[in-house]
């Protein structure tokens, strides 16, 4: 562990509730990074709690609530969450769920550049028949150039106004370009022409502020935005206001002259000298083994140069993006091999001529599995890890072949396909049943929790269903950038 969770929970909203006592009557507050299952933050920083934030908004529930925003570009083009491999309009109705069963306040959500397009009609139906409010906000022209516009009925005054009760108010989204900061500075402008004194901050979890330009925490939130061209910089406003350096990236920086304009001309004052004072984050004061949060942020650099390549290969990212990535783990003098679990799957692989798969346990032992000729190699990694770890022999079968064959029998009837595999899905479910007869499967079974947050790496892409299902048993897989077969449809 590197990172202490309970400090940073109680540093945290400390810092927004003096926020909040410095704003006014409210503060709305710009919620950046992944509120549910921030698995970047986790692998970055060993002893963040995946419901870090959760645990942060549910000490504050009672004097917040939540808005929700979405851009109309997001819906039409059925924009995918890359973690959960769903819709972003998809993960406001999970998010939606989660913040109910967790009783926190759901004001609204706003879509966000909106202009009548059909998809975004629907979509704004299903919410309002589900009981929730829907606020719409247009696209603005000359939005983020011409402050004059942006500040009058012509601008933010187009946007509805979202009726708030509480003094924290979280702005969030599924994911960046979704309208968060437009919703604000929206709020803002009507506030204070209803007479309400309110204020921003933004809350984002990286880059770290208070640790230096190149430390590898802050080079794999570069990674992880390598799509956005992100890059880490010394605040120049900070500097020249504190003479104090600190770490903000390139699109904060360049749009805070705009934004500090804009702040000024609705309230009457400058709030903040820097972008980095516009931030509430409290993560670098809560790392206690810096060598540790050194080798994750190395290995999470790892993890993204391989998710580009596999993306790069299937068409969905440019080469461009690989080589940043290159160019990243250069600069940290690393390799691909340095990941652990790499050598052993291709050893693997070159020892038995198939697909294969390695698994490094909680324990430090890896353990490997390869195609057969019924099911996939990342199936046989799963079984053959959880009879490790069930102190079974690896020579057991849990699950009988005259079991599994009717299943793939199926299977190559349904896909026309004689070659089909069972991949971990289909050979989890078979074990879940055997499992109701079987004390050794039902011992086996129960092992799959010590899987989560294992690390893994496959010598080949896997199919969008069996990467799924390792997602869900929190397994961080990695791979080589190969296709199974030459087939196109795979």
């Amino acid at each position: 562990m590197g990172f202490n969770n309970s400090k940073y929970l109680e540093m945290q909203s400390e810092k927004i509730l003096e926020r909040i006592a410095n704003s006014g009557n409210k503060l709305y507050l710009e919620f950046g990074g992944k509120l549910f299952d921030d698995h970047h933050a986790r692998r970055v920083l060993p002893g963040f709690k995946y419901d870090a934030k959760i645990q942060l908004l549910q000490t504050l529930k009672d004097q917040s609530e939540i808005i929700l925003c979405i851009s109309t570009k997001d819906i039409e083009k059925n924009k995918i969450r890359a973690d959960h491999g769903i819709t972003y309009s998809k993960d406001i109705l999970r998010l939606i769920d989660e913040f109910r069963d967790l009783k926190l306040n759901i004001n609204s959500v706003v879509i966000t550049q909106y202009n009548k397009e059909p998809e975004s009609e629907v979509f704004k139906k299903v919410l309002e028949n589900a009981g929730i409010d829907v606020y719409l906000h247009s696209y603005i022209e000359g939005y983020g150039t011409d402050v004059d516009l942006l500040i009058s009925d012509s601008g933010y005054g187009m946007n509805e106004y979202v009726k708030t009760t509480k003094p924290l108010v979280v702005v969030t989204a599924p994911g960046p370009g979704s309208g968060k900061l437009a919703t604000c500075l929206s709020q803002l402008y009507h506030d204070y022409k209803e007479g309400v004194v309110s204020g921003y901050a933004k809350f984002e979890t990286f880059p770290v502020w208070d640790l230096p330009l190149k430390h590898p925490l802050n080079i794999a939130y570069e990674a992880a935005t390598a799509d956005l061209a992100d890059i880490i910089m010394i605040d120049p406003f900070h500097m020249e206001a504190y003479n104090t350096p600190a770490v903000n990236y390139n699109r904060d920086i360049e749009a805070f002259p705009i934004l500090r304009d804009i702040l000024k001309k609705i309230t009457g004052k400058d709030i903040y000298k820097s972008p980095t004072d516009m931030g509430v984050n409290t993560i670098g004061a809560c790392i206690e083994d810096d060598n540790v949060i050194r080798e994750a942020s190395k290995q999470e650099v790892i993890r993204r140069y391989y998710k580009a390549v596999c993306d790069n290969k299937k068409g969905l990212v440019s080469e461009q993006i690989v080589e940043r990535l290159k160019l990243l783990m250069s600069n940290l003098q690393i390799t691909p091999l340095d990941r652990d679990v790499v050598t052993p799957a291709l050893e693997k692989s070159n020892q038995s001529g198939k697909p294969s798969v390695s698994i490094k346990l909680h324990s430090g032992e890896i353990v490997t599995g390869r195609d057969t000729d019924i099911i996939t190699a990342g199936a046989s990694g799963v079984l053959n890890s959880i009879k490790h770890i069930a102190n079974l022999d690896d020579s057991i079968l849990l699950i009988a072949e005259n079991i599994l064959k009717p299943i793939q029998n199926l299977k190559k009837m349904l896909f026309n396909d004689e070659k089909v595999l069972l991949d971990t899905n289909d050979v989890l479910l078979a074990l879940s049943v055997c499992a109701a007869t079987d004390e050794v499967a039902e011992l086996a079974l129960s092992k799959l929790k010590d899987l989560q947050n294992v690390q893994a790496h496959s010598t080949y892409m896997f199919t969008n269903g069996e990467e799924g299902m390792y997602r869900y048993l929190k397994i961080c897989i990695t791979s080589e950038p190969n296709l199974k077969t030459n087939r196109l449809y795979q």
